[in-house]
């Protein structure tokens, strides 16, 4: 008897001990995400590879020291920012710590006064920096630059400034301004339109050649664009900022593409045709000096030239042509070989994304990849092999992999999860970036055989930080439901993650939340590291609120027939998958299906706005920022691409806009924009908002006066952080109308 009693004592301890230390578990706030590194976890970065493939620069309080990557010791410092200082000057010059090695690393572009344009874009103070003697100087001393870019023999440094082309000759000290038309909405020199720069995704528009004698560039005749106006409210009275936006079916730039030879003078352009209604989304210098490559894109984004200009004539040829049925994603996947021969390039035409050999007349060589998976990003070719990563594995994961000439493939690194590489100059060694729904980053130092070198960070700390909250298990789940399918009749397996409350009831109901982006080629669901979004779900679910979201028919990494059926139907299919989702979670004993949410912010915030309309009877709350509410309003490269043209295709448009289906709407709807917004436009909102309030419907408006699309920033110094008012609003909102009062 005493011993049984001494044994309910024990186990009465223990569970009392338990108890408490599931009484100390802290739940996480929006301040942990928002105002307190909580959830930040160790980064690598800086980690520049040297030329000589064996070493690495990182900055450091200030100093850009070198390292050794197989050993990590340092083996030189090639200078301290806090000692540069300005001829005349007796204390050091303000810089940012970015900085940019010229070719030869006898030299480094610092900059300050740093001011952004649009979402790659900016202006800035450049400055030189001599290494070898020890001289720094500003680029400029006639305004402030764009795009400050050393020539590859270190000798030059070319520049953009109020859209035009300058030079400057650091051994001379002039600067030459080689190009005199440009004009703010007009004309711009050496850098793209908005449209270029938000769809193609690059901001310089010119090109030293490999000789640097010559630079290539564009040139945007933006004339006849339409303008965008938005109201900037700042003082007494706002202030108009007007830019060129080229909605879907309207007229774009028209791009010329220009060489400049440093030693004549002369300005040559390239023929690319007769054709102005067409896109030329990448040009690079080939490995002949005079040889310039143009990509040549049709208007509807299906057709994809290469041309081969002589850049002293001007005359081209086309070496590379492909077709598609549906469009081509434009991509960076292309590489001229050293023997001037041959090139490198990714398609899809087989129906997923493979790397293909080809020589410089256009001759098909050799697939050099292939099979029911994707290549999903090209690191480089180091003479012998191509590194790439691929879900090979799963569509879900990303691993490392090499390829030789021959087709002969390897596994550099199959850590589960997803994997992304960095590698040195001369592909000897790679920085390996790993993690997994449960596991975040970890940075290891591996040689191009797949052996391990060194750990550089595993964030270990972070992950012992984490068990002190009151933290759900991110879970990945595979469903499937006659509703998936592709237009052949295959049934699909779908991925999803979810979330449940850390203390999940089976017994219990529970509402839901569905998170979506849903765009074409976009991924969700992935097995790795979300902190952004994984951080403030954790809060739904420590409040009750089980957390799901889908990689639906139209994204990526399982095969073009599935990305791209959703081709001149955007939002068709992708509202039907999170309505099936809903439908799915309904079906689940311990969800309570009168309380279905669905979040999403831009092709998100469409997709929560289509499926609160059309998936009314499932959907009861939604919460959408900065949505699309028609593409008609948005750009035509974009919308286009996927879509056509609204005069081609109206029903396209007008049979999946949410504004077409308000009447539907019965539960509750939250929007948020950025009346600041210059990608996805405030007039989005103001048009819903005029259909809703013609059909009577009742919803939440919450607008950021001059916020752009991302939202975020403060409006004061030491204000509030919009990005944490926001969410305090998303919160407040999903709590009232999903939890039981």
């Amino acid at each position: 008897m005493n011993k049984i009693k001494s044994l309910l004592i024990i186990m009465f301890l223990l569970n009392g001990i338990f108890a408490i230390n599931a009484q100390e578990k802290k739940n996480l706030e929006l301040a942990d995400i928002y105002e307190r590194p909580t959830f930040a976890t160790k980064r690598v970065v800086g980690m520049n590879p040297m030329k000589d493939g064996n070493t690495y620069a990182t900055l450091e309080k200030g100093k850009l020291n070198i390292y050794n990557y197989k050993t990590g010791k340092k083996v030189n410092t090639l200078f301290d920012m806090r000692e540069l200082i300005l001829p005349g000057d007796s204390v050091a010059t303000p810089l940012y710590s970015t900085y940019t090695l010229s070719d030869d690393e006898s030299k480094v572009l610092f900059m300050n006064n740093y001011n952004p344009i649009y979402r790659h874009s900016y202006t800035a103070d450049f400055y030189v920096y001599d290494i070898n003697n020890k001289v720094l100087l500003p680029l400029s001393e006639n305004g402030s630059q764009r795009l400050a870019t050393f020539s590859p023999d270190a000798t030059k440094v070319a520049f953009m400034r109020d859209n035009n082309l300058f030079i400057k000759d650091l051994k001379t000290n002039e600067e030459l301004q080689f190009t005199h038309d440009g004009k703010w909405n007009h004309i711009i020199n050496g850098a793209p339109d908005w449209v270029y720069e938000e769809e193609f995704g690059f901001a310089q528009g010119f090109y030293w050649s490999p000789d640097s004698k010559k630079i290539a560039f564009y040139r945007f005749d933006e004339s006849d664009v339409k303008e965008y106006n938005m109201q900037i409210f700042n003082g007494l009275y706002p202030e108009d900022y007007k830019f060129k936006y080229p909605k879907a079916g309207e007229d774009n730039s028209i791009v010329e593409i220009f060489v400049y030879d440093l030693e004549t003078g002369n300005t040559t352009k390239m023929n690319t045709g007769e054709e102005t209604d067409i896109y030329f989304p990448r040009i690079k210098w080939t490995e002949d000096a005079n040889v310039l490559a143009i990509q040549r894109l049709n208007r509807h984004q299906n057709h994809l030239e290469i041309l081969a200009a002589d850049a002293t004539t001007g005359q081209t040829t086309v070496f590379y042509d492909e077709t598609n049925p549906y469009y081509i994603d434009v991509t960076d996947n292309w590489t001229f070989l050293e023997d001037g021969k041959r090139f490198l390039m990714t398609s899809e035409k087989d129906g997923y994304n493979h790397i293909y050999l080809y020589m410089m007349d256009g001759t098909p060589v050799k697939q050099l990849t292939s099979g029911d998976w994707e290549v999903t990003q090209v690191y480089g070719f180091d003479g012998k092999e191509v590194y790439f990563q691929a879900a090979k594995n799963s569509s879900v994961e990303r691993q490392i992999y090499a390829v030789n000439l021959k087709g002969e493939m390897r596994t550099l690194i199959n850590k589960v999860g997803v994997n992304n590489a960095r590698f040195s100059s001369n592909f000897k060694y790679l920085i390996n970036i790993n993690s997994t729904v449960d596991q975040p980053y970890q940075y290891v130092l591996f040689d191009n055989k797949g052996k391990q070198v060194r750990v550089l960070e595993d964030n270990q700390e972070f992950a012992e930080r984490m068990k002190e909250y009151n933290l759900a298990k991110k879970e990945l789940v595979t469903i499937t439901d006659p509703a998936f399918v592709l237009p052949d009749g295959t049934q699909l397996e779908m991925e999803t993650w979810r979330i449940l409350p850390p203390d999940f009831d089976p017994n219990k109901k529970y509402p839901v939340l569905i998170y979506v982006y849903g765009g074409p080629g976009h991924q969700t669901v992935m097995n790795s590291w979300n902190h952004s979004d994984y951080d403030w779900m954790q809060i739904l679910a420590q409040n009750g609120i089980i957390c799901v979201s889908i990689n639906n028919r139209g994204g990526g990494a399982r095969g073009q027939e599935f990305k791209k059926m959703t081709y001149q139907q955007l939002g068709k299919y992708e509202t039907e998958d999170m309505i099936t989702l809903a439908k799915y979670m309904a079906s689940q004993p311990y969800v309570n299906p009168e309380k279905i949410a669905i979040y999403g912010w831009s092709y998100g915030g469409f997709m929560a706005t289509s499926g609160i309309t059309k998936g009314a009877d499932y959907i009861s709350t939604a919460v959408a920022v900065a949505p699309v509410t028609n593409w008609r309003y948005y750009d035509n490269i974009y919308t286009e691409r996927f879509m056509r043209t609204p005069q081609e295709n109206p029903s396209g448009y007008d049979d999946n806009s949410p504004i077409n289906f308000v009447e539907n709407l019965k539960g509750n709807y939250l929007l948020c924009h950025g009346s600041g917004d210059d990608n996805v436009h405030y007039q989005n909102a103001m048009e819903l908002i005029k259909a809703l309030v013609s059909e009577g419907k009742q919803f939440d408006l919450m607008v950021y006066p001059n916020k752009n699309h991302s939202i975020y920033g403060q409006y004061e110094q030491d204000g509030l952080d919009v990005r944490m008012h926001l969410f305090e609003k998303i919160n407040n909102f999903l709590f009232e109308n999903l939890l039981e009062k």
